[in-house]
């Protein structure tokens, strides 16, 4: 396939247009001395989507995203970025994307609006244009009132708002955001998951590396995890959450009948007599859930709660990535924790 043409993924059921891959790298390598820090890496990741690269500290996000985005080169593999291949058309690769490091690349030293500019010059583009974009820019990142001031001034939500702002200057199809979100209090974290999505409702593709296992969660169209140099799991987050066991629901009942009725006939449900309450084995999906729902409105019986309880992206991290954690490329549900509940319907 010619580099400058971006391939394909036929969408599941084969309905609906081809979904262009923005990112595809199979069987990605990359050591330091004996020290393996990818070893084997698949990638498939649509454009227009999110997606997001899990994993411990150590485990090869940083170098993953050193390599695609052409600051550092691979010991095997083959890539394609932006349609692009990574090792024969680096320019080309390097043209369309951006990358927004662990560490501000904003010079305190000038203005945020000097530093927009800079970044214009580094592109090449004429100064009216570069004062045309940097104008644009400053006013969708709410940074008009600060454009004039040191960025060492700066909070550390502007200066990351100041830096994603610098990365877009080049209009890239491709962001990545290696941990983008890191020291920034709650709000500023907040406002920056709304940038991801307005940047992705605008035809980005992003890939975030992060460790906060909720941003993921909120951002992300598929997840990858990966540990020891290799993907232990990737799919949506509610398929990983999936693969924990202890997903179940609870059924809560104030008539003592009812909950007798009830426990007699779910014989796999575990009981809990003094709170009139049973636990019943469930991976959480909408057909197991309506399996249930129909059950008891076919026997009379109402419960007076149903509690949904699923393994969240915490249980998947610790359980794909603690010490003697199955080895990838195995089934990695034999290990995990009961999840906290998640939904309650009355």
């Amino acid at each position: 396939m010619p580099s400058s043409v971006m391939s394909t993924i036929i969408p599941a059921g084969g309905h609906g247009n081809p979904a262009p891959i923005a990112v595809s790298a199979v069987g990605l390598r990359k050591s330091y001395g004996d020290k393996t820090v990818l070893d084997g890496v698949d990638l498939r990741i649509p454009a227009g989507s999110v997606f997001a690269l899990l994993g411990p500290n150590g485990a090869g996000k940083t170098t993953a995203v050193k390599i695609l985005s052409t600051l550092i080169s691979a010991d095997g593999g083959q890539v394609q970025v932006a349609g692009h291949d990574l090792a024969t058309s680096p320019d080309k690769v390097r043209a369309a994307i951006g990358v927004t490091g662990q560490f501000s690349a904003v010079d305190g030293l000038i203005t945020g609006e000097e530093n927009m500019l800079l970044m214009a010059d580094l592109h090449h583009l004429s100064k009216r244009e570069g004062r045309r974009v940097t104008a644009e820019l400053l006013e969708r990142f709410d940074l008009v009132d600060a454009a004039k001031k040191p960025a060492q001034s700066y909070s550390g939500g502007m200066k990351r708002r100041l830096d994603i702002a610098m990365t877009l200057v080049g209009n890239p199809r491709i962001i990545f955001l290696d941990e983008p979100t890191t020291g920034l209090d709650p709000r500023s974290r907040h406002n920056m998951w709304q940038i991801v999505r307005d940047l992705v409702t605008g035809g980005v593709t992003v890939f975030l590396t992060t460790q906060y296992l909720e941003e993921a969660d909120q951002l992300a169209d598929h997840i990858a995890v990966l540990n020891n140099g290799r993907i232990a799991a990737e799919g949506t987050a509610d398929e990983l959450k999936r693969l924990i066991p202890g997903g179940h629901v609870r059924l809560r009942f104030s008539d003592p009948s009812a909950y007798q009725s009830a426990a007699s006939a779910l014989r796999d449900a575990t009981r809990d007599d003094e709170a009139l309450a049973l636990q019943i084995p469930n991976d959480g999906s909408q057909r197991e859930l309506r399996s249930i729902l129909d059950w008891l409105d076919s026997a009379g019986i109402e419960a007076d709660e149903l509690t949904v309880h699923t393994p969240d992206l915490d249980d998947v991290f610790f359980a794909l990535t603690a010490a003697g954690a199955p080895d990838p490329t195995r089934q990695p549900n034999q290990t995990g924790q009961t999840g906290q509940p998640k939904e309650t319907v009355r």
